[in-house]
């Protein structure tokens, strides 16, 4: 990879951890391109539309490795119960591990800058779709109907969401465990799978 989009990805990367830890608006330029190790000419040269470019790219970012950690999840868990449960538990990890510091790869930014900018609204639309793209799919291969399989998936991503906050909030990972217990337990009975 050459020098000069090793150092895009490094901003993007850095952008994406500063502002799921701080926040968007808490999170500077100057501490993006610290925390990046690239040139200061870099910034400006790949984001030139400033701090919301790379933001939407953060967000690109962030969804991207999150969708491929469950499509690699979807390669050893056939069932939409049990790719939930190890995403969940992955999840848990990782909050545990980061001293309840993380959160959503996505949440913090959205929360901030949705519905505001429209071009971080569509990057956080599309991010949500493509992991709700995933359960669907994975619950109609289970049985599910088309229309449960769309309900459950929703759920699925708003109680994985709300886990990640509770977790946070309690410094404990049952919150993840637990809740998405639940989920997996009403898909298993939805698609007809005991």
């Amino acid at each position: 990879m050459a020098a000069t989009s090793i150092h895009r990805l490094n901003i993007v990367r850095a952008a994406a951890r500063l502002f799921r830890k701080n926040g968007y608006a808490r999170t500077g330029l100057n501490e993006i391109l610290a925390e990046s190790k690239a040139p200061k000419g870099s910034l400006y040269h790949y984001f030139p539309q400033g701090k919301e470019q790379l933001g939407e790219e953060a967000l690109r970012f962030s969804a991207r490795t999150a969708t491929d950690t469950l499509e690699t999840l979807c390669q050893t868990h056939q069932s939409a119960p049990a790719l939930l449960n190890a995403f969940g538990a992955l999840l848990a990890d990782w909050m545990e591990q980061s001293g309840f510091r993380d959160g959503c790869p996505m949440a913090t930014t959205i929360l901030e800058t949705v519905p505001q900018s429209p071009a971080l609204t569509q990057a956080a639309g599309e991010g949500l779709a493509a992991w709700r793209t995933i359960f669907e799919q994975r619950l109609r291969a289970d049985g599910a109907t088309a229309a449960d399989s769309l309900r459950l998936a929703n759920l699925t991503i708003a109680v994985l969401e709300g886990s990640l906050i509770q977790a946070r909030v309690a410094q404990d990972r049952r919150p993840i465990i637990e809740s998405l217990e639940e989920v997996a337990a009403l898909m298993q009975m939805r698609s007809g799978r005991t």
